[in-house]
């Protein structure tokens, strides 16, 4: 894949973009937040790292055997409080060959990953269409995603063979059916955090990728149907149990390989509260859409944004919110309420920080750093101040008896 040039850069004037972190080995896909940490994962060595205090370790604190060509490898993250789940393509050997796409859960002490439990097997023999990515909601369930695999049954809409666990949202813990059906992949999952809805990011073949709300039983029409159906699609669906379809909320023409998709959810970056973030793979472009009043859709100022698709030759300019990130992998909102940006091509995290944030010191610009103070932390404070109080009461009482 030929990548965008340029360094990254925003386009509302009151932020600023800092790299936190550099040379990430591998091929650098999905991160995920835990306590203050960041665990970030290296698709083609299948090596977890850890990054503390900005600072990434030298040694991975788990390295797995994966098959970590194309779109196979380590390939998603997410958490359930001190669970962290895994979603990679597990090899015979590092770089062997692929036994299956497979997902395991692990406990963190907070310094590794330990306990080790399978939770879901997958297809994965295919290089490519292995989706990978995951996303917690907001009452614990853990959901992920997969391709097609080079499948056309059933569950791609021709009506024929069953149920192969390809093309699907899952329900993996709890488990549950399929939540969603006709994905020919998928990168970007993400949780309205308001509303609890579900939300994706979806590859075309040749044209019109898309952004989906994902409702419950939701058909996205593949392969029979990318971007806004005709009649004619509409009429060669053949239907599968209670799976419905209907039409992405936006749809660009031309392919730009959408990848991660985020809500922003914080007092930094409150302005962002209605908004969507979606990346792209091919522009390095970060896009914003605006939500509806439910939160089911988007609005637009621009006319020829009405029919929710940017057509060929159309502009670019209303939903282009940030350039030059290259390929982009993940999109995450941290403790301290900012947006980080994962950069496979770049090697890298992004931080997006408002300007209000930054201090002057005797050395040039820097940036405050949001501290995250813990409850407990703020009980021993206060108790460590009381035996100040009571020490220093005490001393003065023995003096006033010794005066005496």
């Amino acid at each position: 894949m030929i990548y965008a040039s340029g360094e990254p850069s925003i386009i509302d004037q009151d932020l600023v973009v800092e790299k936190i972190v550099t040379n990430i080995c591998c091929r650098p896909t999905t991160m995920a937040f835990i306590d203050n940490d960041i665990l970030i994962l290296e698709q083609e060595s299948g090596k977890v790292r850890l990054i503390r205090d900005g600072i990434m370790r030298a040694e991975p604190i788990l390295d797995l055997n994966v098959r970590g060509i194309a779109e196979q490898g380590l390939l998603g993250i997410t958490t359930v409080n001190h669970k962290v789940y895994l979603y990679f393509t597990e090899s015979t050997h590092d770089g062997g060959e692929a036994i299956a796409n497979r997902i395991y859960r692990y406990d963190w002490t907070g310094q590794e990953l330990t306990n080790q439990v399978l939770i879901k097997e997958l297809p994965g023999k295919q290089y490519y269409h292995n989706g990978g990515a995951m996303v917690t909601g907001l009452d614990g369930t853990v959901y992920a995603v997969i391709g097609d695999q080079g499948t056309y049954g059933v569950l791609q809409n021709h009506g024929i063979g069953g149920k192969n666990d390809t093309s699907v949202i899952l329900r993996i813990d709890p488990g549950g059916p399929y939540y969603a059906m006709g994905i020919r992949n998928s990168f970007g999952l993400a949780i309205d955090p308001v509303t609890g809805n579900l939300w994706d990011t979806e590859n075309g073949d040749d044209d019109f990728d898309e952004i989906n709300f994902v409702s419950n039983n939701f058909n996205s029409g593949w392969d029979v149907i990318m971007g806004p159906a005709t009649e004619a699609e509409l009429s060669r669906l053949p239907g599968y149990d209670r799976y419905v379809y209907s039409d992405p909320e936006f749809s660009w023409q031309n392919v730009v390989a959408p990848t991660a998709i985020s809500f922003v959810d914080s007092k930094p970056l409150e302005k962002y509260k209605n908004s969507v973030f979606v990346g792209d793979c091919i522009n390095g472009n970060l896009y914003k859409f605006e939500l509806n009043q439910d939160r089911t859709g988007f609005v637009f100022n621009d006319p020829r944004l009405a029919d929710n698709v940017v057509n060929t030759g159309e502009s670019l300019e209303e939903i282009t919110f940030g350039t030059g990130f290259d390929c982009i992998t993940d999109i995450e909102v941290g403790p301290d309420g900012l947006m980080y940006v994962v950069s496979r091509s770049h090697d890298s995290i992004y931080r997006i920080i408002p300007k209000s944030m930054m201090i002057q010191t005797d050395t040039g610009i820097d940036y405050a750093q949001p501290t995250i103070f813990p409850v407990e932390h703020a009980v021993y404070v206060i108790i460590a101040v009381l035996i100040i109080g009571i020490v220093v009461y005490l001393t003065k009482i023995k003096k006033r008896v010794d005066l005496s």
